[in-house]
Formats: C-alpha cells, structure tokens, sequence
C-alpha cells in the first residue's frame, strides 16, 4: 500500500511514482468524505485533490523518464508525494477522532487545511513543466490548478462557528444552568451526527475526555486550560453526567458547607452602590464598579475613577471575570445552605414561620433550576405533599406552587436529549408516588380558584407519566372535579382542564371514568375510531353508565349514533349486543328515537328482531324494546311536523303484531307497547283500523286472560286503543260475556291505575245494545263502576281517567228507554255523585256525567207521583204538601230522578260557560230536559231562577250548530211566556239576527221563528221559506 511505502526518488521509475502519488491522493479522498465534520471544506480539498490526480495520470503517459529534466520532476514528484501523505494522515485522523473532540477544535483543523492545500500548491508549482515535452492546455492547466489552490480560503461552517461561540460563552459566563449546556450539547449532537440516547452520548463524551487525557502532553498549558473549561461546562448536561454522580458531587460540596451563611467579602460591594455586584467590570485605574454604576457615572459627565478621583485614561470597560466567578461562587455557597436550613423549618407547628419558609424556597426555585435541582436532591417533595393536607390554605397554595415549579423542570418543549427527558420524568414520578399525592392535590381542586388553578397545572405536569394516568382516573372524584373546571369561566382553568383530560383520555378506563362525568368526547372518539375490542367496551359503557335525558341528546348530537348503527350491522354477534344495549338506554328520549328513524334505523333493527335463528334471547328483546323507543317517539309534536311512520303497509303490521303469539313475555310486551304508541301518533287512525282489519283483537281478548300482569295490562291497553274510534262490530265477535267479566276482574283486582283505566275504557267503548248492556248488569258492571266513582281518591290525577271512563261506560245504563236498568242505577246511588262530579271532574267526565243525568231526566216526568189531597183532619193538623216545581207531584233522587231535587242545577248551569263545547251542549240537554213537558210556565221559572236562562243565549254565539240549533228550539218555548220575553229577549236581539244574516236555511228558520215571539219579525217573513 502506498501509506506504508517510503518513497525513493533515486530507485522508482517515474511512471511508479506517479502511480503512488495518484493512490495516494485517491485514498485520502475516500478518507475525507467520512470526516463527520467540515463537509464543505474537506469537499473542497478533495476536489482540488481529485484535479491534480488526473493531471498526474496525464502526464503518466507522457515518456518522461528519458527527460533532460527526469531529476528535477523526480523531486518534485517526491515532495507532492510527501506532502499528500501528510494531508492523507489529516483525514484519517478527522475520520477516527472522537466527534466532539473535532467539533471543538474545529478551527484549528480548517488551518491544517488550509496548509495543506497550500504544501500541495507549492510541490505542484515545483514541476519542471517547461522542459517536459506537455502540451500548452496541460501546462496551463497545472498553473491555473496551483493558483487557485494558493488563493483559496477555508472558513469554519456557520453552525459548527456557533457552537464555539455558545462554548466561549458559557466557558465566560461560568455559572450557565444545566439547560443551556443541554441545548449546547444537542446542538453538538445535532451538527456532528450523535444519537441523543443517553448511553450512547456518555459514551461519546467520556471517549471525547479520553482523547483529551491522550493529547495533554501535545497541548500547552492555556489550551489545557481551555479544554477542561469545555469540559466543565459540557459536565452540566444530564446526559454527561448520571443522576447518581450529581448528587455525588452535591453532597461532597454541601457537607464541607457551614450552617451558617457567609458574609461577602469586601471586594464583592461595588464602591458607588454598596452593594454587592453581579456585573464587576475594571476600569482603567484598576477599580472595579458594577457596570450599570459605572456607566450613569460617566454619563453624567464624570471623567475621573469614583475612588482614586484619577483621570481616567481612557472609558473602557473590562469583565472582572475572576472576581465575577468569585462572587457567584459566594452566592451559590449560600443559597446551598439556605435551602438546607429550610427544610426543619417546614415541619414547624408556626403557620406563619411555614409561610415564610416556603415563601423564601419559592423565590429560590424560581431563580434558578440548580436551586431546584438542590432542592430535589435534599428530599423535599415527600414534605411539600404533607403541606399539601394542611388547614391553612396559603399552605397548601404555595406547596402547590413549588410543586409545579420542580415538575415545570424548564422549558418543557425544549427537550434537549433524552437524558433530560428522563430525568424530567423521573422528578414527576417521584411526585406522582409520594404517598397519597394524588390524592392530595386532586382533594385541592375542590377548594377555592387559586389554589384549585395550582393543583390543575400540577396535575397537568404529572399527566405525562403514564403511571399518573394509569392511577388519577381511580382517585375519587377527580374526574368529575376535572370537568367541572372544563365548564370554568377562568379561561386558563378551563384550558388545562381540557389539556389534561385529553392528556388522560388515551386509557380507556380514563375515557370511561369521564363519561360517567358528563365528559363524553374522549369516549365518542374512541367508539367511531378505536380497535374493534375498544369500541365494543365503550358501547357497552354507553349502556351501564346512569344518564340524564339531556346527556343522552348530547351524545346523539355529539355523533354517538354511527357508530352504534355500524355495530349493529357487525357480523360480530357481541359488537351487536353491546350496540344495542347502547341504543336501548339512549333511545327513549323522542328526539334521538326520531333521529334513529331519520338515519335508517328501523331496517337493521326490524331485521334483528325477525331473525329466530339469533341464540340470545335477551338480544332480541333489546332491540323490541329500541323499536318500542322509536314508536313512542312518533307520538311526539316534532314527528307529527314531520309526518314520520314506523309501518307503512298492512303486511308490516300483521308481520310483527303475529310477533306477539311466537316470542316470549318481554318481547310480547315491547310490541304490544310499541302498537299503543303508534295507535297514538299522526299515522294512529290508519294503524287502529289496519289492526281491527287484521282481527287483533281476538289475541288482545285472549291476552287479558294470561296470568303474566305485565303483559295483560299491556294487552288491555292495546285493545282500549282499537275500540276507542270505529264500529264496534269490529270486535264485538270476540267480546262475549266471559271477556265482559275478565274485564271487570281485572277493575276490580288490578293495582295498576292504567290498566284499570284501560279496562274501564274498553266497556266504555262497547256497542250500546241490549244484550252487552245485560251482560254488563249480571256481572256486576254497575257496582263496579259506582265503586270506581265513588272512590275517596277519584279526584287526585292519576285516577282521572278511570273517572272519565267509568261515567262513560255509565251511560249505557242510564238511558230513558230502560227503566229497570235506570232504577238499578239510581238504587245503587249513582246519581248524588254524578252531582258531584259536574263539580269535580275533569270535562269529560262532567260531560259524561251530565249525560247520564240528562238521560235519567227524561224519566222524571213520568215517574213523578200526583200530590195527593190530605183529609179534613190531616189539613188542620199539618202544613199542605208541595210537588216538584218543574213536575209538580212528589219527586225524589231515588224514585223519580229529579235533578231538581238532586240540586244539580247550579253545577249544570256553571257548566254552560265551560270553553269544552263538548261540555256545555251536555249541560244544555240535561238542562232543556225540563222544559220539554207541557209545564212550560213552571219550569221555565225554576230555570229562571236558576239563572240558566242567560247563559243559554250566551251560547247562541259559539260555532256549533248543534248547540244553536237546541237553543233556538229552547228559545222559541221559553219566549212564549211574557215575562221571559220581556227579561231575556232585549239581549237575544243580536245573536238571533246575525244567525239570521250567516246561518244556513234551517238556522236562519229557527231564529226566525224566535224573532216572531219577540215581535221582531211579521210571521209571514220570507225567512220561513
């Protein structure tokens, strides 16, 4: 190999010495391209290397060993051979040094550079080129090529020129935290190629220290000096130094410490502020100022030194380093021990001392991070958590405080190595494990804002150990205090609120404890995009955890629903599961039942439920009792304006109403709800009159028998919604006298006020002929019904409508054209409380309830007995006997009905001015019922004087016909009495000419009629056609 050859300028051939020189040049070439540093300058040495390569292999095929000039050539040849192993021995000493080593005397290799370049240029110019036989190009080529290589220049690169000024800098400065020899030595990491693992950096760095013990020997004394400050500074790094060796060296340093601090000594006091300095600087009489002191002095125009009163020579300033290390060196002694001497102190029993101390370690950790890593090492943190549990809140807020500022550790997004890093962590940890830390600060959000905020950031910090976030969603109540301060109005509180649950979130458990926190977006997120078992744990999270209604819109507003539909279309049968007990806990509510609808949630779930092969029972009922949520949600006012349906065709309904006869009792019942509901919505009509088509209410019959409460009452329900509207034929095949008195059991036995009502409501609802009416007598319908009316309790509202429903059903029984069946009615007792119910009742019930009286009204007049004449004797003894006023013979409740003698006129009379004209005509009739015998002048007195009379023409204004129509026909009676005429008749005038002007023929008729009995109209007016 050519680096091992001596070369002989007496004993080579030229051609061979050509031939080395070229392998020569081509080797070191190779070598400078792996010089980890000076890329530039070594590219551009090896280009000037590559140039005079080919210029030799050139001239290697010239014949120029037979030259008069051979000897000349030969030396020059020799020299350039020497001088390129020389620079050969440069790059691969570069390539082989330690990187740091390099970097730091870079300077010094662009110099060897550049006089290597110029020894090459100087061998190459020696060539005795004039009296070899070279053509004119070659030569001056060879001239060009030396010339540049004289003028060239090499500079240090820009990067690799500041890391040496940062060096110099903090070589100046002497007293830089770690922070800034972290960022020196990344950026030295970063610019020469080192892995910031902490392993292979110490290995870097103690290989660099190696190298430098090697090269003492070679260095002067200064440049030994300078290398150990280098050295010292890069020794603050984390990664050049181990945990366990700082705190080596600071507890070698702080126990040759005193207890006491040291008083400065008197060169440390500047002469014109006394006091002591932090910038000295030496003028030219060889004073020292503080620099911003001696710089106002001569800006106010002072030209003499402040202590010798010298003319100074000149206003130049000089760093006082030694006496400015000197005094930093003081300062770091005594803050060392005065952070020593707070420890005991915190474990005093004075609060105010307490204070004060933590006050003074606060100050002290904000002042610099070598304070805090003191800190650190001299075991404070176990005390400041303890603090954390103290009664004075100061106490517990500066803790907080201090805690944060040893957890901040700097600039967090400045990590310069993962030394650093870890050891940043590690301080965290050591919070984090601290015996009930956790506990503590998560016990100080709960307090007042300030220390609330403290314990947040603290929080904060620690959430970037995974063990913290494995641990704090456990911690009893932190969750929920967490999004309580996410709702803040303090911005910063509720930004690191947020910070800090996203920080957590990316633990399941920690997504699902704040879920159950009201906080649903980290859950959300990983139920739309999380793996397949996660989703499935955050549905079935969906399904366990206690919502209000307004969490359960939310999540259907914040995007909860795809998901869960896309699981319920899962080939997965437990991805199924898990989504539809989801949907089943979230679906009730209308809007989201409305929204399942709107997305296509019917389909999937409609599939589900008619698929028999599905093992799990249970799966199935779910879905019947989403579809059920669904049905109740048509029955909303947003679904009427939307005109939304579950079942469009009569094969949907009978399809899943035949469901009720193949499934089991939670499924029947689901159905059977889910049919009452859309009985109940818009689209009720179609579906009732669909359901008696398809002959429902044969299975309903059978339903009310079965011994499972839950689903008969369901099935009660059901069958009162289909008789509520169309012909009774419809069913009255399947209603037969059994049917009757399972239905009256069921009143009589049920605790269910609903089912009850419903029971109550289908005998409402049964055809009113004879033989359902004798059914209803012989199995006691009527005593049922009375009980039911009679009930202490009938006017608190969840019996309201069993009410209303039994004084309909009454009325089958109270119809004039039975007499027996009115007697029975009366003989139970029934008419003193329909009397009563015209004053309590709802207004169907009052309706209901005038009706039957009106109907037991209609009797009276026959059943009332004659007034018989007393004997002589008999009429001097006792006072003459008087008859009913409106029927004029002997009238009682029992016997002859009388509503007069039952006082319901005030009660019915009140009732005209109801809004419910329902209500009012059923007055009127009950009212016009004594009035229609031949005893005119009588009873229309008693209405007279019952005040009804005015009320009636009141309501010749309400929009029913009907009810204008009875009290046209009342008035034309009424108004052939003068009296009556003379009273009422003034204001009838208008109500009876504007029907005159706007009713139909009839009305028009019937008013005329009226008008002619109060001498308004000829009888001969064209009104009567």
């Amino acid at each position: 190999m050519a680096k091992d050859m001596i070369i002989s300028a007496s004993l080579a051939p030229m051609s061979e010495l050509l031939s080395q020189t070229v392998l020569a040049i081509l080797e070191t070439v190779n070598a400078a391209k792996e010089v980890p540093i000076q890329k530039e300058n070594f590219n551009k040495f090896s280009n000037y290397l590559g140039m005079i390569a080919s210029t030799l292999k050139e001239l290697s095929k010239l014949d120029i060993d037979n030259s008069d000039s051979s000897e000349s050539l030969r030396n020059a040849l020799g020299m350039l051979n020497q001088e390129i192993k020389n620079a050969r021995q440069l790059t691969l000493d570069c390539r082989e040094k330690n990187k740091i080593y390099l970097l730091i005397n870079c300077r010094k290799i662009t110099k060897h550079i550049d006089g290597s370049t110029k020894e090459i240029s100087q061998a190459l110019s020696l060539m005795p080129l004039d009296s070899l036989d070279v053509s004119l190009g070659l030569s001056n080529k060879i001239s060009r090529l030396c010339k540049n290589m004289m003028d060239t220049k090499y500079c240090v690169a820009l990067v690799e020129q500041e890391i040496y000024e940062k060096i110099e800098s903090g070589i100046q400065e002497s007293d830089v935290d770690r922070s800034y020899a972290n960022e020196l030595l990344a950026h030295v990491c970063e610019v020469v190629g080192i892995s910031t693992e902490q392993s292979a950096l110490k290995k870097e760095f103690e290989e660099f220290k190696s190298e430098i013990e090697d090269a003492r020997l070679k260095i002067d004394t200064a440049e030994t000096i300078k290398i150990e400050q280098i050295i010292a500074l890069l020794e603050k790094a984390d990664a050049t130094t181990s945990p366990e060796e700082k705190q080596k060296k600071y507890f070698n340093e702080r126990n040759h410490l005193g207890r006491q601090p040291l008083e400065p000594l008197q060169s440390f006091y500047c002469p014109i502020t006394r006091d002591v300095m932090t910038d000295p600087v030496e003028i030219s009489t060889g004073r020292t100022f503080e620099r911003s002191a001696i710089e106002k002095w001569v800006a106010e125009g002072n030209k003499i030194c402040p202590s010798t009163y010298t003319t100074l020579e000149n206003l130049d300033f000089r760093p006082n380093k030694t006496l400015r290390q000197s005094i930093q060196q003081w300062k770091s002694r005594n803050k060392m021990s005065t952070i020593v001497s707070i420890k005991p102190k915190l474990q005093s029993n004075d609060e105010r001392e307490v204070l004060q101390s933590l006050g003074k370690l606060q100050d002290l950790c904000i002042e610099r991070e070598l304070h805090r890593d003191w800190v650190r090492m001299e075991n404070y943190i176990p005390i400041l958590v303890t603090l954390l549990g103290a009664k004075n809140r100061e106490i517990r807020t500066l803790s907080l405080d201090i805690l944060c500022i040893l957890a901040r550790d700097g600039d967090e997004n400045k990590w310069t190595n993962l030394a650093s890093l870890l050891d940043w962590l590690i301080m965290r940890e050591r919070i984090a494990e601290v015996d009930h830390a956790l506990e503590s600060i998560v016990c100080s959000l709960a307090h007042q804002i300030g220390e609330s905020k403290s314990a947040l950031r603290l929080l904060l910090q620690l959430s970037s150990i995974s063990k913290v976030q494995d641990v704090i969603g456990n911690v009893q109540g932190c969750m929920f205090l967490l999004v309580a301060m996410l709702n803040s109005d303090d911005p910063d509180a509720s930004g690191d609120a947020k910070e800090l649950l996203e920080n957590l979130s990316y633990l399941d458990q920690n997504a699902i404890q704040m879920a159950k926190a009201n906080y649903f977006k980290p859950l959300l997120q990983l139920l739309s995009s999380g793996p397949e078992h996660v989703r499935l744990i955050m549905a079935e999270t969906l399904s366990e955890i206690e919502l209000t209604d307004h969490n359960k819109l939310a999540l259907f507003r914040e995007g909860a629903l795809g998901p869960l539909l896309q699981m319920l279309s899962h080939s997965d049968l437990e991805m199924k599961i898990a989504a539809v007990k989801a949907l089943k806990n979230l679906s009730h509510i209308p809007q989201n039942g409305l929204q399942m609808i709107k997305e296509g949630a019917l389909k999937p779930l409609f599939e589900l439920l008619y698929r028999h092969g599905l093992s799990s029972s249970s799966f199935r009922e779910g879905v019947a009792a989403i579809i059920m949520h669904l049905a109740t949600a048509t029955c909303s006012q947003e679904a009427n304006d939307l005109q939304i349906s579950m079942l469009e065709s009569e094969e949907d309904i009978f399809k899943l109403f035949s469901l009720i006869s193949l499934t089991g009792p939670d499924i029947q019942k689901s159905i059977l709800r889910t049919f009452q509901a859309m009985c109940q919505s818009p689209s009720g009509p179609d579906i009732r009159a669909k359901l008696r088509q398809l002959s429902a209410a044969q299975v309903l019959v059978q339903l009310c028998e079965v011994n499972n409460h839950t689903i008969r009452a369901n099935a009660v329900k059901l069958f009162c919604c289909l008789t509520a509207d169309g012909d009774g034929r419809t069913f009255l095949e399947h209603v037969g006298q059994r049917c009757i008195e399972t239905l009256l059991g069921i009143i009589k036995t049920s605790c269910d006020v609903e089912e009850i009502a419903a029971a109550m409501g289908i005998i409402c609802n049964l055809p009113k002929n004879t033989q359902m009416t004798q059914w209803l007598l012989d199995a006691g319908a009527l005593e049922v019904i009375f009980t039911c009316l009679n009930d202490g309790n009938r006017n608190a509202s969840y019996k309201r409508p069993v009410v209303e429903n039994a004084t309909g059903a009454l009325c089958c029984f109270t119809i004039s054209t039975n007499l027996e069946w009115q007697k029975r009615a009366a003989e139970v007792g029934i008419i003193p409380v329909l009397v009563q119910l015209l004053v309590s009742g709802t207004s169907l019930t009052k309706q209901n309830a005038a009706i039957s009286l009106k109907q037991f009204s209609e009797s009276s007049t026959a059943l009332s007995q004659p007034v018989r004449k007393r004997g002589l004797f008999f009429c001097c003894m006792a006072a003459p006997l008087t008859g009913c006023p409106v029927h004029l013979g002997i009238c009682t409740v029992e016997s002859s009905f009388c509503i007069v003698e039952a006082n319901a006129l005030p009660p019915l009379v009140r009732m005209l001015g109801e809004t419910n004209l329902g209500v009012s005509e059923a007055s009127l009739d009950a009212l016009l019922t004594l009035i229609d015998g031949e005893r005119l002048q009588s009873s229309s007195k008693v209405l007279d004087e019952a005040n009804a009379i005015a009320p009636i023409i009141k309501l010749l204004c309400s929009p029913s016909a009907s009810l204008q129509e009875k009290i046209l026909k009342a008035l034309e009676r009424l108004f052939q009495l003068v009296e009556l005429k003379q009273k009422y008749g003034k204001s009838a005038q208008v109500p009876l000419v504007d029907i005159t002007q706007r009713g139909n023929s009839s009305m028009k008729s019937l008013a005329a009629k009226v008008l002619v009995r109060l001498n308004l109209l000829e009888e001969q007016s064209s009104f009567f056609g």
